[in-house]
């Protein structure tokens, strides 16, 4: 007997990103082997679609559409290994037959997409308050409902993605031993019902379009017609299940495959989302179709194909890629046979990996088990639930810390796809995979930790251009703290490729053809456009950081401008660290910062003028603010002075002589605030020791920022011996009142906003911790509950061990605030009365090798009687 001919065109529905779907439709093909393959997707990529072929060209990837005059507006059609539109695709391209897209146009469906407010898929958002999202149908979970599965994934696993991997199995595409699950659904097993083009929802299961024959062609498509047949009882129930842009999209699949006939003759196959067969075998005419499209907005696009990652397969996007396992359907798409062994091996290395115990007894174990489960819960072979059970009961003793992994990593993966050098790309983008490739600097979906020294030239391009991306928004890489160094000269970035940031490239290709013009025009708009002076201060330091020299004169006209407008004190403080920041890396860049100097000078002038003014008058919140904008000058001001002291600015009149010696308050101001024990500073530095004496001195202050100026005057040496002291002594007097003091407290030894190491101040200074002590115990009761938020809040920030070494120090009594203990006195509470000469020994090695005393034998005794002053 002949074998019977399958109906043409060829309607093939299916799940996208389904395994099943694509053995299924790789089965059909080779059985029927059409003409011309049609695919859902916009036309416009018909010129794009040969790169497929192309060596470089790795799934995952996407189909990029953007508009033109607005790049930010783009849509994405993801494809996978797995994916049934890349098999057609692969199918047609081996054996060259043409291949053509069908959906409504990039031009007219991302129009649409800004007009409506829907996805460039035709589907809205849909949100809780949304009645038509309430509408909208899944037809997977209807299927499965009728078919007696709760969860429609799982009555997917069973009727479609199963099929061809257990034993005996049928791997032709046609009814498989799992169709009777499904048979009360009306849905046959290979083309599935899948995710349709709407969050959250399914596009259906397939069919072909017509009454099956009982050949090789129509037994590969038996399955599709079932599912098919399905879907119109769906829609004849449903109408378009709340996809209202689908009428013109099936307007434009119909108008494109009488194209398609007309040019190939009736062999097609179409390869589309299975909701949409039943439209697609509707009979209507062609000026009826193309009523339905008059009217609809157009926009310029281009497309080109970008990099795609299993984990952004995960979430919905084009092609209802909600998809929750990406990395186990690659799995059951490429096993060969024993799908289960094969995975649970995979889970056992990952894991063996990351230093689980886990033996090959543990993947037998483990097999067992998920077949158990899945036999008790009556499946035909175990899907991925069964099998991360088992995971979690063999391999991980219960934990679900180490499965965390295993979803991640497998379940899901890090797969990053790639593309041909010769496919479509804007300018900036061909420019930035240039770069990436002479830096050596790979894009992967996998979070990568790079350690940047600034003196290699390599390291030094990379930081340049990872900054320069972060300034277009294409934000690659994030800065993270440097480990074991905090010189300027090392960078600690966090790398990770996303699928978006294609778009983010397209967006600033609007800047400039190549990333170094492209960020030097967005740093000169972003300039003049800044309204703040910390934000061009900002956008100075992030200019030297990308080595954007032609973009500074602008920035520096900007900040000009802004300084010379501004006079709020907390803005010219917020907005020195970073200029001076800019001035310090200019310098270990080898970048001229002569004009940055210059304006950083300048705002500090103006910072050390209006600051004693604003300190005064404030509420609790005001003098926090406050104590933070003071630090952040103080910083500054050492900055520049070590600038100047390395050398790297002007000689004479350079940073920290600048201005003369005219000053808000000068060097030998005291401010009743001990001048004795600073020094005899001029210039900048010099005026900013005398604010601080006056503010750490002068009623009418409030006692955070009389403290914190005290305590900077102690760190930095301005404070004669027992001044600290006395200070403290003065403050916590019974004239001042409890609140004030504990606010003082609060400003000298530190506490969260300080970060300043008082605790380690008071653990090796006695007196102060006597002085505070004992006023803390002559509180009277009536006030110690307005004092203690302010103790508890500075004293929560030490670290643990500083808060337990201070506790024992209180508990064994420190020394009173006397004046030095005397040489040779009675030891202090919990020390020992001498030195330890045998613990100071041990010590002597170490203590030579520091002092570079090794090399030199013939001194010991010389040198151990050095070692042991210095240890002791």
């Amino acid at each position: 007997m002949v074998p019977a001919e399958p109906p043409w065109p060829l309607l093939l529905g299916v799940r996208h990103h389904g395994p099943g779907s694509a053995r299924a439709v790789r089965a059909a093909l080779d059985a029927c082997e059409p003409g011309a393959v049609l695919i859902e997707g916009p036309p416009e990529a018909d010129a794009l679609v040969g790169f497929a072929a192309e060596e470089g060209m790795r799934p995952p990837v996407a189909l990029l559409a953007h508009a033109v005059s607005d790049p930010g507006q783009a849509a994405f059609w993801p494809l996978a290994e797995f994916s049934p539109e890349w098999v057609a695709i692969q199918w047609a391209l081996s054996r060259g037959v043409p291949v053509r897209f069908i959906d409504l146009p990039a031009t007219n469906s991302l129009a649409l997409a800004a007009r409506t407010g829907t996805g460039a898929d035709g589907e809205a958002e849909a949100s809780e308050g949304d009645p038509a999202g309430r509408l909208r149908v899944d037809p997977l979970a209807v299927l499965a409902e009728a078919a007696g599965y709760e969860e429609p994934e799982r009555w997917w696993e069973d009727v479609v993605e199963h099929r061809g991997l257990g034993p005996g199995a049928d791997t032709t595409g046609g009814p498989g031993p799992a169709e009777g699950a499904a048979s009360s659904g009306g849905a046959g097993p290979a083309g599935g019902a899948g995710s349709q083009d709407g969050a959250g929802s399914a596009d259906g299961a397939g069919s072909a379009g017509g009454a099956g024959g009982t050949g090789a062609g129509t037994g590969a498509v038996a399955s599709f017609t079932a599912l098919g047949e399905a879907m119109a009882a769906l829609r004849a129930e449903y109408g378009h299940g709340g996809h209202e842009h689908d009428a013109a999209r099936e307007a434009q699949m119909r108008l494109r495959l009488r194209e398609a006939r007309r040019e190939f003759g009736d062999r097609v196959a179409v390869v589309c989302g299975a909701w949409h067969v039943p439209a697609l075998a509707e009979r209507t005419t062609a000026t009826a179709d193309r009523g339905l499209l008059k009217g609809l907005p157009k926009v310029k696009v281009e497309l080109s194909w970008v990099p795609w990652t299993h984990r952004r397969l995960a979430r919905h996007s084009g092609y209802g890629a909600g998809i929750a396992s990406p990395g186990w359907y690659s799995h059951l798409f490429h096993a060969a046979d024993r799908p289960l062994e094969r995975w649970l091996t995979k889970v056992a290395g990952l894991l063996r990996a990351e230093d689980f115990a886990v033996s090959s007894a543990h993947v037998i174990e483990a097999v067992r088990l998920a077949e158990t489960l899945a036999a008790m819960r009556g499946r035909p072979l175990a899907g991925l639930a069964e099998t991360m059970d088992a995971v979690r009961a063999v391999m991980c003793d219960g934990s679900d810390v180490p499965l965390a992994l295993v979803h991640d990593r497998l379940v899901v993966g890090d797969v990053l796809g790639e593309v041909p050098e010769s496919a479509p790309a804007t300018p900036l983008q061909r420019d930035l995979t240039r770069t990436q490739r002479s830096l050596r600097l790979k894009p992967e979906a996998l979070d990568r930790e790079l350690e940047l020294d600034l003196r290699k030239e390599t390291d030094a391009a990379r930081s340049r251009l990872l900054h320069r991306l972060r300034l277009l928004g294409v934000d690659w890489g994030t800065q993270a703290a440097s480990r074991g160094s905090t010189g300027t000269f090392r960078e600690t970035w966090r790398l990770r490729w996303e699928p978006e940031l294609s778009v983010r490239v397209a967006e600033a290709g609007v800047w400039g053809t190549t990333v170094l013009s492209a960020a030097t025009t967005r740093a000169e708009a972003k300039a003049v456009d800044a309204a703040a002076l910390g934000e061009v201060t900002d956008l100075a330091e992030r200019c030297l950081l990308a080595g954007l020299s032609d973009a500074l004169p602008v920035v520096m006209r900007a900040l000009a401008d802004r300084a010379a407008l501004d006079a709020d004190v907390g803005h010219l403080a917020q907005a020195l660290p970073a200029l001076v920041r800019s001035v310090r890396y200019g310098d270990v860049r080898g970048t001229d910062t002569a004009a940055l100097a210059e304006v950083a000078v300048g705002l500090a002038e103006r910072a050390l003028v209006g600051l004693p003014p604003a300190c005064f008058g404030l509420d609790a919140d005001g003098a926090a603010e406050m104590r933070g904008h003071m630090e952040a000058v103080h910083q500054a001001v050492g900055l520049l002075a070590e600038i100047r002291a390395d050398g790297g600015e002007r000689g004479g009149a350079g940073l920290v002589g600048a201005g003369g010696g005219g000053g808000p308050e000068s060097a030998d101001d005291a401010g009743g605030a001990g001048g004795e024990g600073g020094r005899a500073d001029i210039g900048l530095r010099g005026r900013w020791i005398g604010v601080l004496r006056g503010l750490a001195g002068r009623d009418g202050v409030s006692g955070v920022i009389r403290g914190r100026a005290a305590r900077l005057l102690l760190d930095d040496g301005r404070l004669a011996e027992g001044e600290a002291a006395r200070l403290m002594g003065l403050v916590l007097s019974p004239g001042t009142a409890p609140v004030e003091a504990a606010a003082w407290i609060e400003g000298f030894v530190g506490g969260a906003a300080g970060g300043a190491g008082g605790g380690m101040l008071l653990v090796h200074d006695e007196r102060l911790l006597g002085l505070l002590d004992g006023w803390l115990t002559g509180v009277p009761a009536e006030a110690f509950t307005d004092v203690l938020p302010l103790l508890r809040r500075t004293f929560s920030a030490y670290d643990a061990g500083v808060r337990r070494t201070l506790g024992e120090l209180v508990r064994r009594g420190p020394a009173a605030a006397d004046g030095p203990r005397p040489v040779g006195g009675p030891p202090a509470p919990g020390f020992g009365p001498g030195l330890d000469e045998g613990r100071a020994a041990a010590a002597l090695p170490t203590v030579r090798l520091l002092l570079g005393l090794d090399d030199h034998h013939s001194s010991h005794n010389s040198q151990d009687n050095h070692a042991s002053e210095v240890a002791g």
